[in-house]
């Protein structure tokens, strides 16, 4: 793991899959989260002989689609990444990088990336799972494409969400606006980037699904949903199914991190 690698970084053209699909919010190490969602979804989960989630399967054929930063902050970077290594390893999950995921990618190359917004947590808990652990994870984050075409091209899945015109554009500023939004280079009252709502700006036909900045309620916005509600800081883990439209949350065990302007709308009783 100490030469430096490239991400793929490609957007993944899987028009052919049509789903049905079920696509998840940013997990942010909320392993147990993530299997209580599964289990709302109908998925079964498959676990190894230490009890841990390897996979998980859908008696109905449908595909997990996660919209990454499946790491950092949360309290099981690893067993969140072996569910879903497994998922996908098994044609039962897709996902996409996001920019959490990409910067832990970085950090195992042993580029000089801030060990900061949780990553020194997932670093930690890595530093405790063997070596073909880690260097498997380490594989599958690089791999990972920033955006998936899906459905005849009726469905677009990236992390901080793509405007119509860099549906399967493979520029830079394609991967960077998947992995990262638009910042308009202003600071909120919270000292976070604010970044351009491209949504309210969107008029494609396909539909698109993503995460990245957390919101309090999944509000459709111009066909397309934003999933991150906040698990990792006590609010809920979402996924919508597609193409039926249909929403199902679970609420956090307890609020893994805080974070400035962010209001937990779960907190699990003392």
């Amino acid at each position: 793991m100490t030469e430096p690698r490239r991400p793929d970084l490609l957007p993944r053209d899987r028009r052919d899959l049509t789903g049905p699909f079920d696509v998840i919010g940013d997990v942010h190490g909320c392993r147990s989260e993530l299997e209580t969602l599964l289990g709302e979804l109908g998925y079964d989960i498959d676990r190894d002989d230490r009890a841990r989630p390897i996979g998980a399967t859908h008696p109905g054929n449908r595909i997990a689609v996660f919209v990454g930063d499946l790491v950092d902050r949360g309290p099981d970077t690893p067993g969140v990444l072996r569910l879903v290594m497994g998922m996908v390893a098994a044609r039962t999950a897709l996902c996409v990088a996001g920019n959490h995921d990409h910067k832990l990618m970085r950090a195992l190359d042993g580029r000089n990336v801030r060990i900061a917004h949780g990553l020194e947590q997932s670093l930690s808990q890595l530093a405790d799972e063997d070596l073909e652990f880690r260097t498997a994870a380490h594989t599958f984050l690089g791999d990972l494409p920033a955006h998936y075409l899906l459905d005849r091209g009726k469905l677009v899945v990236a992390h901080a969400g793509l405007p119509e015109s860099l549906h399967g554009a493979t520029t830079g500023r394609a991967r960077s606006f998947a992995l990262y939004g638009a910042p308009t280079g202003e600071l909120d009252e919270h000292g976070y980037p604010v970044r351009y709502d491209w949504a309210q700006d969107y008029r494609g036909s396909a539909t698109v699904l993503y995460g990245h900045t957390p919101v309090h309620t999944l509000t459709w916005v111009n066909n397309t949903l934003c999933l991150d509600t906040g698990a990792v800081f006590g609010g809920t883990l979402s996924a919508v199914r597609y193409p039926e439209q249909t929403t199902v949350s679970v609420a956090a065990e307890q609020v893994w991190s805080e974070r400035a302007g962010i209001t937990p709308t779960h907190r699990a009783p003392s």
